[in-house]
């Protein structure tokens, strides 16, 4: 019996460390919630269920035993896309009968603890490179591009140290904003851009909440109500606080 008790909170423990793991790197909810089930059903637990939200994890194991239940919270998200194929990947193994309950755990507790993200440096580049991509996209003129990716890369950066600081998403979002509009204001007004409108367009398009517009999207259509409806509006306070460090510099300049 004891034994049996063990093997259950095992199975709990890896089902929602991948669940964690998944969550906290952007996966939608609905996909969550699947994975951790299939998991346990590898396990030989016939019957699960799992309650996801975006800063939460509920999950419980059903038998001959009393039901298990197990709530953890998720503080902080980020986008790491890597990680989410990775667990899948994992769990794909774990279903086909490749790992153990103890490898699937130490495979997920590595990742976890891994850094898989690009340097800061790469994604300052790559933010400075889209946004000046966005700007001729956008039918902006060649002339723009160097101003759009100064202002674009300085902005992604801003939000990195930012919320290093200062802990609040909104408000480094608010900040990178306002430093973009500035910038491309400084930028047109000694002549070194020509449209101001592009270039904070271009510069912008890499703190734009893509993801998470994507997934409240995928979760509403999925039925995850709750989860659809909190990631939406977080998407729209992102757009907001944008908007709002824009608006500033447009209003007072």
């Amino acid at each position: 019996m004891n034994n049996n008790k063990l093997l259950t909170y095992d199975i709990m423990e890896v089902c929602l460390l991948a669940g964690s793991i998944m969550l906290r790197s952007g996966a939608e909810t609905y996909r969550v919630e699947d994975t951790m089930m299939r998991i346990a059903e590898s396990f030989g637990v016939k019957e699960s269920h799992s309650y996801v939200t975006p800063t939460g994890i509920i999950f419980s194991i059903e038998g001959s035993e009393p039901t298990k239940t197990k709530l953890i919270r998720i503080t902080d998200r980020t986008t790491d896309l890597y990680k989410v194929t990775r667990v899948n990947s994992i769990s794909r193994k774990i279903s086909s009968g490749e790992l153990t309950l103890e490898k699937a755990y130490h495979l997920l507790k590595e990742l976890e603890t891994a850094n898989l993200t690009f340097s800061i440096k790469i994604q300052v580049l790559a933010a400075a490179l889209a946004s000046g991509c966005f700007l001729i996209m956008f039918q902006g003129d060649w002339v723009d591009f160097l101003p759009a990716f100064i202002a674009g890369g300085a902005g992604l950066w801003s939000v990195i140290y930012i919320h290093r600081l200062v802990p609040i998403k909104f408000f480094s979002e608010f900040l990178a904003s306002l430093i973009i509009g500035l910038l491309s204001f400084i930028f047109v007004k000694t002549g070194i851009g020509q449209e101001l409108d592009k270039i904070i367009i271009g510069a912008v398009m890499p703190l734009v909440p893509g993801l998470l517009l994507t997934n409240a999207v995928r979760d509403l259509m999925a039925g995850h109500l709750v989860s659809g409806l909190s990631k939406g509006a977080e998407a729209f306070l992102t757009a907001f606080a944008i908007g709002s460090g824009i608006a500033v510099v447009v209003s007072f300049l």
